[in-house]
Formats: structure tokens, sequence, C-alpha cells
């Protein structure tokens, strides 16, 4: 199974989501900003088959996410989270999925389950 990325800065959120995924029997890891993130997915790019991350990251979006990993991931599904309304048209063009916060375990899951790229 391909691995999930969890970006947030956010310390409670990160474990929370990251909690979720791991008893549902995702395999997971974490990154806490963009910089970390785009090191751990160019060191491994096979092992991810999908990008969960907060649009609101410190010094940056998830925007800056998705700009700077479809230069060498143009095709991995990605998820961004945030609790602002209205952002998908922030995201247009970018080929992400947008949902606005609380998001249910039970709707995490389900995002995870129908997003997550196959072996």
């Amino acid at each position: 199974m391909k691995a999930i990325l969890l970006i947030d800065d956010s310390a409670t959120q990160l474990r929370l989501r990251e909690t979720i995924l791991r008893e549902s029997g995702f395999v997971v890891d974490i990154a806490t900003t963009v910089d970390s993130a785009i090191k751990v997915l160019r060191a491994s790019p096979e092992h991810f088959g999908l990008v969960i991350s907060d649009h609101l990251l410190q010094g940056a979006t998830g925007i800056d996410v998705v700009n700077r990993l479809r230069a060498f991931l143009p095709r991995i599904p990605v998820v961004i989270i945030s609790g602002l309304p209205g952002l998908e048209e922030d995201y247009k063009g970018l080929n992400v999925i947008v949902r606005q916060k609380p998001i249910p375990p039970v709707e995490l899951i389900a995002l995870a389950q129908s997003n997550l790229q196959p072996v």
C-alpha cells in the first residue's frame, strides 16, 4: 500500500488525523512545513499515493505545496483542508480536492480510501 503524507503545522491536528488514518490501516508519514514535505516526497516519490495538507501553513499555503510538488509528482492526488470557506476558486485548475474543517473521521477515512493511488 502506498503511504499518505499529512502536512500540517498544528501538532494537534496532525496527530489527530495521523491516528485516525493509521487506526484505519493506512500507512502515514507526516511533515510540519512545506520544505520538509517536499524533501520527504522527493526522497521517495514512489512511496506516496496521496497528500493531505492544511491550507494555512507557517509561511506558506497549500497552494505553495501543490505548485512545488506538481513539478515532480504531477498526478499525485492532493486534498487540502481549511477552516476558511470558499477556497475552491483559489485552487481552480490545480486538480485538488478542497474540504472545509472540521472533517469528521469517517469523511477523512473515505477521502483517503477513494483518493489513495494504488501500488
